[in-house]
């Protein structure tokens, strides 16, 4: 008895032979090996464009950061929005040459700083009359904008109240107060306080 099989591979033997040979009795040998197909699924190539915004965008980035992000994010968010653009060659010789002229800017700021700390620790101790109490007391105290009134009375220069750090002055005596006129710079100022 013949196995359901083998039977199912002579009849589609005999009908391969039937179809393709044209009708003829001469019987062609069928290999009697199986074939094995592999198929391999592919991964979708990640479609990533090099960008750089031109604004926050939250969870994103920062104003003239670059960045890859996905081609439909690019194309359906940032493009129509006004919030990015694709990089290009001009594009990065132009940002390059920004920085570079920021980084001067920052250069002569830092510089005017110290220039002008050098200023406030040369001039000498600044003067301040408060009326007094007993002992070494005075009555109120001296303030950030006291001292900023005596150095623009003493030196026309206009300052912040802000970046004046000053410690807490209830008595005469002598007093050092701290001028952040840069992030990187930080003048140190003798303060003089005497009693009327």
């Amino acid at each position: 008895m013949a196995s359901p099989l083998s039977s199912l591979s002579s009849t589609s033997s005999s009908l391969f032979h039937h179809t393709f040979t044209g009708g003829s009795k001469v019987p062609i040998p069928f290999p009697n090996k199986t074939a094995h197909f592999f198929v391999f699924a592919q991964k979708k190539a990640k479609k990533t464009r090099k960008i750089i915004l031109k604004e926050d965008v939250a969870d994103v980035g920062k104003q003239g950061q670059l960045l890859d992000v996905k081609a439909g994010f690019y194309r359906n968010f940032l493009l129509p929005l006004g919030k990015a653009q694709l990089v290009t060659p001009q594009l990065l010789k132009e940002m390059k040459i920004e920085e570079e002229r920021i980084e001067a800017e920052k250069r002569r700021v830092k510089e005017e700083a110290e220039q002008l700390a050098l200023i406030f620790e040369t001039v000498g101790p600044f003067k301040v009359k408060r009326k007094g109490g007993k002992g070494k007391q005075i009555f109120g105290s001296v303030t950030a904008q006291d001292l900023v009134d005596i150095i623009k009375a003493q030196l026309q220069r206009e300052l912040d109240k802000r970046i004046v750090d000053l410690p807490e002055i209830r008595e005469t005596g002598e007093y050092i107060a701290e001028l952040k006129l840069h992030p990187e710079v930080t003048a140190r100022v003798k303060l003089n306080v005497s009693a009327n």
